[in-house]
């Protein structure tokens, strides 16, 4: 049964500004590079495969941490459509009570021409069921809490069971009953200077 060490991308001056990204190709802020630059994978996956989201963000993450990242688009972030550079807040503000009760759908919350996160989780466990060995890999939030959701049962109505810590990874198994989500928030170590 194979593993994955699934990170999160260093942070974006989107990111700082609570900008949703999706699609959307901003780089990594100076934060953001230095950050990633600090980061090192824990020694027992040191010699694993690496895959990493086709977007720069997260590319860009995975050279820094001295990885060397293969794309791979079934790790892409959530299509966020015509909400992509747009708050949260905005969102909620403009659209009243329409958007709460599509929010309120969960899993199955679609933006305005995008997918929603049930499909982005879809999306992502066929990208793990066709690997047949552990790997790393760099992806972004809405994908691992859409593989959360499918590990942990969770509609995406209220809280999630597992707050995603910043320079951490989740480790999960692929196995005959599904996901399983064997570590949250694994710590990315500092990377030692020369």
């Amino acid at each position: 049964m194979p593993d994955f060490l699934m990170l999160r991308h260093a942070p974006t001056d989107w990111n700082a500004a609570g900008r949703l990204q999706g699609r959307a190709d901003p780089p990594l802020s100076a934060a953001g590079r230095a950050a990633a630059s600090s980061w090192r994978v824990p020694d027992l996956v040191a010699d694993w495969p690496v895959l990493a989201s086709p977007l720069r963000r997260t590319m860009e993450t995975a050279v820094l941490m001295g990885l060397a990242p293969v794309p791979a688009p079934a790790f892409v972030e959530m299509d966020w459509g015509a909400c992509e550079g747009r708050t949260l807040a905005e969102l909620r503000a403009e659209g009243g009570a329409a958007f709460a009760a599509d929010e309120a759908r969960g899993l199955d919350f679609r933006p305005q021409g995008g997918e929603t996160p049930r499909e982005t989780g879809v999306r992502a466990l066929a990208g793990l069921g066709a690997l047949g060995a552990s790997h790393v890999i760099v992806t972004h939030k809405g994908v691992l809490r859409a593989l959360l959701a499918r590990a942990l049962d969770w509609d995406m109505r209220g809280k999630a069971p597992v707050r995603l810590a910043p320079a951490a990874a989740q480790l999960f198994r692929l196995g005959a009953d599904g996901l399983i989500l064997l570590q949250a928030n694994v710590p990315l170590g500092e990377r030692s200077q020369p």
